[in-house]
């Protein structure tokens, strides 16, 4: 099967990436409203605010209009969660489409498990940061903040083995 004939071709991943970008400038435009003196990159300070005093100190600076923000972006950010790991995982077999080698395989099996981690990952922080604006503690933010680094993490080796697998394609996929 050509890259072309995949049912997850060029057509749907550029759907499927269109709306993961369409989500994340939604999540851009929801996250204005956050930044504040205390969380300077709204919900991203609030995300490794690792202590019960950096989260209260954000929390009291979104004030209760602020707080409904953070809520909404938080439950756009579970949509996001969605579309962003199938986009992750559909370009990782897009990009596996004409390597049937071994080593490919297994670089990509790993790419994957790699995405799929971070999207667990970010489900559970979005969890925590839920019930750390409900009841703020060191326990929740301390638990937030790992999830969100092992997301970043995750997100990031995952996308330097999309790199390293395009790196070692001899012949670019065709379209």
């Amino acid at each position: 099967m050509s890259p072309t004939d995949h049912p997850m071709g060029p057509g749907r991943l550029k759907g499927l990436i269109l709306t993961t970008v369409a989500l994340f400038i939604i999540l851009l435009v929801v996250n204005e409203p956050l930044k504040t003196a205390a969380a300077p990159q709204g919900m991203i300070s609030f995300q490794l605010a690792a202590t019960l005093e950096q989260s209260l100190a954000i929390i009291t600076s979104w004030h209760q209009d602020g707080q409904r923000w953070a809520v909404m972006s938080l439950a756009i950010d579970f949509l996001f969660i969605l579309v962003y790991l199938v986009t992750l995982v559909r370009l990782t077999g897009y990009c596996l489409s004409d390597r049937p080698g071994v080593r490919e395989q297994q670089i990509g099996r790993w790419v994957r498990a790699l995405f799929v981690a971070a999207g667990i990952s970010d489900v559970g922080e979005n969890i925590l940061l839920l019930n750390n604006l409900a009841a703020p503690s060191d326990t929740l933010s301390l638990a937030a903040t790992g999830c969100a680094l092992m997301k970043f993490t995750g997100l990031l080796l995952g996308a330097a083995g999309l790199v390293v697998i395009r790196a070692g394609r001899r012949n670019p996929v065709q379209h």
